[in-house]
């Protein structure tokens, strides 16, 4: 190690302990005390008394003066750290509020398909009847499904903590095509219109630069999403436009809406709204799909409406890339 460096490192933490910043604020008041008494007491030039008074005076105004001025500095920054440690503690209890929520959902959701499982298994072992042990088995598969669908969003979003995008030209009229043909092969929307609208006048689309697959798993979600809560013979339309500076992607459904005091919630992770409660899902999309969004350097909307006409809009804007 470089002694050089492990002196200042103790220089460093003698500077930023309080006793010596207490010392070095009043070290000129006690300077400017000195100066005074040497002054009245040493000096004997001519005129005695002017020359006393004004030197003495003129040393302890400015030792006080310094003093002061160390000491409103000291205590400056002592009151920033004050507020940066009141800060980092609410931060870390609103972390682990959050990690304590998220627990509590994720223990919710996963005991819920494995509840069903173990009553499927049961009715099984039991019915007597074909057809029962048919149906008890199709809720065993359902629940499987369920659990897997689970644990695959959770590793999805594990993993875009770890692993780097990619940094490539995304054509998005292109990528929606393919992801709308994709979702329009869902039983959910066997009974359902998917409208894409691409605004191509005056000028062709500019990509975006991302990850292809990543943004493909963004506008699926919000498909898929959408046609769950839309009911049979109404329309979902996906709509794309660029203003300039963005990409700006909506998909709209006509559903029944969410609740004003839900919007704020609907993407923490695993949390389910009242409507979402009844359908399937792992309660994980929303958040995956926002996460992805913000890698990109884009925003992720919503605004929704329960009264008529009623229906959501997720809107998403992802900056275009420069030419």
């Amino acid at each position: 190690m470089d002694p050089r460096s492990t002196l200042r490192d103790l220089l460093i933490k003698a500077i930023n302990s309080r006793v010596t910043r207490f010392v070095i604020s009043v070290l000129p008041l006690a300077a400017g005390l000195l100066a005074t008494i040497y002054v009245q007491n040493f000096l004997d030039p001519v005129p005695i008394l002017a020359f006393r008074v004004d030197i003495g005076i003129a040393a302890l105004l400015f030792g006080s003066f310094l003093t002061l001025l160390l000491g409103a500095y000291f205590f400056g920054d002592e009151s920033r750290g004050w507020f940066a440690r009141g800060e980092m503690d609410d931060v870390r209890r609103e972390m682990e509020e959050n990690r304590r929520q998220f627990i509590r959902r994720l223990d919710h959701e996963i005991k819920n398909p494995l509840t069903g499982l173990q009553a499927a298994l049961v009715n099984m072992s039991e019915a007597s009847a074909d057809a029962d042990r048919r149906r008890a088995g199709e809720n065993a598969r359902h629940a499987l499904e369920r659990l897997k669908r689970l644990l695959a969003d959770l590793r999805k979003l594990a993993e875009l903590e770890n692993r780097p995008i990619e940094r490539l030209p995304v054509d998005v009229p292109a990528l929606l095509e393919d992801v709308t043909e994709a979702v329009r092969s869902l039983p959910a929307a066997q009974d359902r219109k998917i409208n894409l609208l691409i605004a191509r006048v005056p000028w062709p689309f500019p990509p975006v630069t991302g990850d292809r697959d990543l943004l493909s798993l963004v506008f699926y979600n919000l498909l898929e999403n959408a046609l769950k809560f839309t009911a049979r013979g109404d329309s979902v339309e996906a709509r794309t436009l660029e203003d300039g500076k963005a990409i700006v992607v909506e998909v709209a459904d006509s559903g029944a809406g969410i609740a004003p005091a839900e919007l704020p919630k609907i993407f923490d992770e695993l949390y389910r709204g009242v409507n979402a409660r009844g359908t399937e899902g792992s309660g994980l999309g929303l958040a995956l799909t926002r996460r992805i969004v913000i890698l990109h350097g884009g925003s992720l909307e919503v605004r929704s409406r329960q009264d008529d006409p009623r229906g959501t809009v997720f809107t998403v804007r992802l900056p275009a890339a420069r030419k």
